[in-house]
């Protein structure tokens, strides 16, 4: 299964559009918060049919969820867009968080800034922002997943040139 995971995208649509030209087909798309109202936008121009997206600090009087934990091809998956737990100062209260609701991986946003670490048992993943990035060269990044069951999952960092 091929998972392409976006975040911050803050309204500008520009480089989601490349990604999934680039990308598709792809089996879901997650986005970690920040659409700014662009959801139904967003659900609208992928061709998959799960697209789960959480809530973000900038998404003001969104319905969306501020958390979602799923389970994909047997794994299961904590969403959150990161900013209830601090993670712009580092993401210990998110660890725990997630290890507690025992998820093997925790996708998040917020920071701007490409995460994607294997601490023991959980990854914990920041496709960093596909509009305004904030890593060194800022470059706008993505994340894809392949994810299979009773597989260890395989992530790929991509940014756009």
């Amino acid at each position: 299964m091929k998972v392409l995971i976006v975040s911050d995208t803050h309204g500008r649509h520009e480089n989601l559009v490349r990604v999934l030209r680039a990308e598709e087909p792809v089996d879901m798309l997650i986005h970690c918060g920040d659409t700014e109202g662009a959801e139904d936008w967003i659900r609208a121009r992928t061709q998959c049919l799960s697209v789960p997206i959480v809530r973000g600090n900038n998404d003001f009087f969104s319905r969306l969820p501020s958390e979602l934990e799923l389970d994909i091809a047997g794994h299961h998956v904590f969403i959150t867009h990161g900013h209830g737990y601090g993670v712009s100062m580092g993401t210990e209260r998110l660890e725990e968080e997630a290890r507690y609701r025992k998820a093997e991986i925790v996708m998040f946003g917020h920071t701007h800034k490409p995460c994607l670490i294997k601490d023991d048992d959980l990854w914990v993943v920041n496709p960093g922002s596909l509009s305004y990035p904030r890593q060194e060269g800022h470059r706008p990044t993505y994340l894809l997943m392949e994810i299979e069951e009773g597989e260890e999952p395989r992530f790929k960092q991509c940014d756009i040139l």
